[in-house]
């Protein structure tokens, strides 16, 4: 069995997920501050991609992208590299088609964040970087870690967009997804179960995971406040 659909697979998630971790809390961050006409549109713009198939995406990817196209010629004719149809191609599609999910997730506990936390930090001097990454990232930790970690779920079985971005290569571009199709049209139903069987294995550690942090968070939550109203009963 060549694991090699697995290894691609798992290298594509891991740095997409890496690189719309930081992008989608920054646009988070940033666009929950917005007023609602802002924060409405650009809301709408960063959130399409959940919402329109993943080979519409792949698409428009490689209308900027493909060697004949804009970004896709200018960076072949400098660097003489081709966008499309290697291993890491795959990676701009699975981080166009996941950002929502982070992005989503990150921007609703940027909005449940308590913000007399961050007034409070501002009157004894506090610098906003310091805020931002001591007291309210931690304090949002919870939901940044659950959209992380439901983008890479996603990321390890995206299809459509890599299927047309990075093509179905053994041994170069192939993912456990286009494993799968590709197994499946050759009628080798053996081998396409036992990497539907991996896929499923994967994705119940990490749905599993996610359940977990939920669970721990909302104990966190209900000791906090069992000892808030302890205290304010001894008082």
């Amino acid at each position: 069995m060549d694991l090699f659909p697995l290894w691609n697979s798992l290298r594509i998630a891991a740095i997409s997920t890496c690189i719309i971790f930081f992008v989608g809390i920054f646009a988070a961050y940033h666009i929950s501050k917005a007023s609602p006409l802002i924060k409405g549109l650009l809301d709408v713009i960063l959130t399409l991609p959940l919402v329109l198939p993943p080979t519409v995406v792949g698409y428009l990817l490689l209308r900027l992208l493909g060697p004949k196209r804009l970004i896709g010629a200018w960076v072949l004719s400098v660097f003489d590299t081709k966008l499309v149809m290697t291993w890491w191609s795959a990676i701009f599609a699975t981080a166009v088609v996941i950002f929502p999910l982070m992005y989503r997730t990150a921007r609703g506990a940027f909005e449940s964040f308590d913000e007399t936390l961050a007034w409070s930090a501002k009157s004894i001097g506090l610098s906003d970087s310091y805020i931002f990454w001591r007291i309210r990232i931690p304090c949002c930790r919870q939901g940044l870690m659950a959209g992380t970690v439901l983008a890479f779920a996603r990321a390890l079985g995206e299809y459509g967009a890599t299927s047309m971005i990075a093509g179905y290569i053994p041994g170069r571009t192939a993912t456990i997804s286009t494993t799968v199709y590709q197994l499946w049209r050759t009628n080798d139903d053996a081998a396409a179960f036992r990497w539907v069987m991996v896929n499923i294995a994967i994705s119940f550690i990490v749905l599993l995971a996610v359940n977990m942090m939920e669970r721990r968070n909302k104990s966190a939550s209900f000791r906090k406040e069992t000892r808030h109203h302890v205290s304010v009963s001894e008082y």
